[in-house]
This record gives C-alpha cells, sequence and structure tokens, in this order.
C-alpha cells in the first residue's frame, strides 16, 4: 500500500517519544497509527473518527497493535468528546492516564473553516501540561497553505497558547502545513 507523503511528513512532524500517549483526530483507515505504533515503546495511540466504517478498516490494519495493547480505535466524533477520560481506555479496557503527550489532526477541516474555538479549548483539555498539539493539511489548493496557517495560527494564538508554522512540498509540489503549540512551559 502507497503511503501518502502527507502521512509521513506528519509523522515525522510529532518527534514522538517512546513513553507517549498519543491521540490522532479522524484517523481514517488507520495509516498513520500503523507508522507510529513502531515508535512507541511503552506509550499508545488512541485513534477517533466518526465513521464507523474508517474504525474498522483502522482496527483491522492494526489488528497486531490492538492486540498488543499500544493502540485503540474509538467511533466518535470529536464534537462529542468532552474529557480524556472519554477516550482514555485501551480495547482490552485497560486505562491509560488520562490526557494525551501529542495530539494531531491530519486534513481534519473543522480547525479552520470555521469558528474552532470550543474545538481548541476540547484539544487544550486532552493534552497533559508540555503536550504537543499538531494540526496538519495538505490542501489542494497550495495558496491556501498560508491561509491555513494564518487562521489556525490566530485560532491558537486567541485561546493563549504560542504556535508555530511550518510548511513543506510533496514530491509532486502540493503544499503541507502543520500548525503546532505546546501546552504550556516547554
Amino acid at each position: 500500500m502507497r503511503i501518502p507523503e502527507r502521512v509521513t511528513w506528519a509523522v515525522g512532524r510529532l518527534n514522538l517519544r517512546p513513553t507517549d500517549d498519543v491521540l490522532e483526530i479522524g484517523c481514517g483507515p488507520g495509516i498513520a497509527v500503523a507508522l507510529i505504533v513502531p515508535r512507541l515503546e511503552q506509550g499508545t495511540i488512541t485513534a477517533i473518527d466518526r465513521s464507523a466504517t474508517a474504525i474498522a478498516r483502522a482496527r483491522e490494519r492494526n489488528r497486531a497493535a490492538i492486540d498488543h495493547g499500544t493502540a485503540a480505535f474509538r467511533t466518535v466524533s470529536f464534537e462529542a468528546v468532552s474529557s480524556a477520560a472519554d477516550v482514555s481506555s485501551l480495547e482490552d479496557g485497560r486505562h491509560i492516564e488520562p490526557g494525551f503527550d501529542v495530539a494531531f489532526a491530519i486534513n481534519v477541516n473543522l480547525f479552520w473553516v470555521r469558528p474552532a474555538h470550543a474545538d481548541v479549548d476540547r484539544l487544550v483539555r486532552l493534552l497533559r501540561p508540555k503536550g504537543r498539539l499538531h494540526l496538519i493539511w495538505e490542501p489542494p489548493n497550495p495558496g491556501r497553505a498560508q491561509q491555513i496557517g494564518d487562521r489556525v495560527g490566530l485560532l491558537l494564538s486567541e485561546r493563549g497558547l504560542t504556535p508555530g508554522v511550518a510548511f513543506a512540498h510533496t514530491a509532486s509540489g502540493t503544499a503541507l502545513v502543520d500548525v503546532h503549540a505546546t501546552m504550556g512551559p516547554t
């Protein structure tokens, strides 16, 4: 299976540690999860998506990680998550400490196509102190990358975060953007 460049770039941007507990918002078929699991020794990844079909595909793709207790999947929209406790249990029923060290989303437009202050507030509640947030896009129009970076950066600033923005291009020239922040002092 061909892995989209945006996913490989996004996973590289996360700077994962082996002990990180990670949340992916809008995991689709679980491609990023499959790239992240080998990087986690004691850490875990929880992936959510509102599509039951996507979650079924993600579970199938990542069955070994589920069986090992490294990955968990939930069919839930991000808007329905009110706290880390809502998604902080593994497939085998074990619970991880509420909160995540890293939260990320790839091509999840809710953060930039409408007012998303409540969504960013939810993300802040889900992250542990010094937790890292990455909101990543591959916009179809390369001119949109700067617009997304500016809009989402402003949104994070309005919620008290200090955002950074990184840009890249795929081999075919498609733009990539990562708007990121760390909770509290780094």
